[in-house]
Order: C-alpha cells, then structure tokens, then sequence
C-alpha cells in the first residue's frame, strides 16, 4: 500500500496537464513542482548532456512585461517565461534528406514558464510535430517527438 501511495504521488508530480482542448494533437503541456531555476537548469542539461547546443532562448516573459502598457493591458502572464531552441544534426539532416522543406520545423523548442498564483510550479512545453509527408519525413518527426518528450522526462525526474 505505502507503494501504491508513492506511486501516485510521484505520477501527480510529472502529470501532463490538459488545460486546452486539441492540446494534444498540437502541443504537449507538463507540469512539475519545483522552483524556475532549477527546473530550468536540468531542462538545459537534458538538452546539452544529448550533444546539442541551445541556439537560442527567447526570453517571452520579458517582453511581454516590458510591452504590457505599451499594448494597453495590464495583465500579468507570466512570472518567467522562456523558450530555449535546439536542433540535433543527426535528426535534423535525416529530417531535410527527407525533405529539404522541411527546414521550416527547425529548430526545435521547448518552452519553460511559472504562472502567477502558482508557487512552485513550473510548466514545461513543446508543440508537437506532426508528421507529415512522405513516409521517410513521418519517421523523422516521430523522432524530433521522441527527443523531445525525452528531454522533458530528464528535465522532469
């Protein structure tokens, strides 16, 4: 039984949260209990200790915050709010050997933000890439899928 009790406690911890109907076709949401930084370091080394460099982090939360008046609200989204942006060679090159058009589904991105009124949570997130096209191009987004619910397991246990 104390097993049991565990298990599902550890299972409600990494549980992917269902908050948009169609979330699953198109996007993959998680949710895990922790603090920012240090979700977001382990969700960098899941990255790089795969052999890929982060290309780039668009810092979302900032911008939002620091154009909120600008834009006439002044509701608060986010309390951080990044998205960090990385290709694997090998499975970008058999993705556009592929199909050379399929350059536009890279790089691959993976979104990390905390939301007010919620402490200690932070949310992770990627949209799903949906295979499409030839049989070859199918197999290489079943594989981007594949990297990226792996590094959000890593980033998340």
């Amino acid at each position: 039984m104390r097993y049991f009790i565990l298990s599902v406690f550890l299972y409600t911890l990494v549980l992917p949260v269902s908050a948009h109907s169609g979330q699953d076709k198109y996007m993959r949401l998680f949710s895990i209990k922790g603090n920012y930084a240090d979700v977001r370091e382990d969700l960098e080394m899941a990255i790089t200790d795969r052999g890929m460099i982060i290309s780039s982090v668009a810092h979302i939360g900032n911008m939002l915050a620091r154009t909120r008046k600008d834009v006439g609200s002044n509701k608060h989204i986010f309390i951080k709010a990044e998205s960090l942006e990385f290709c694997s060679a090998v499975i970008s090159r058999s993705m556009m050997e592929a199909d050379p058009h399929n350059i536009v589904f890279c790089p691959y991105i993976i979104s990390i933000y905390t939301l007010p009124g919620e402490k200690n949570r932070v949310h992770l997130a990627y949209r799903r890439p949906l295979p499409v096209g030839s049989p070859a191009s199918k197999k290489a987004f079943r594989a981007v899928e594949k990297l990226l619910q792996g590094i959000v397991n890593d980033t998340m246990n």
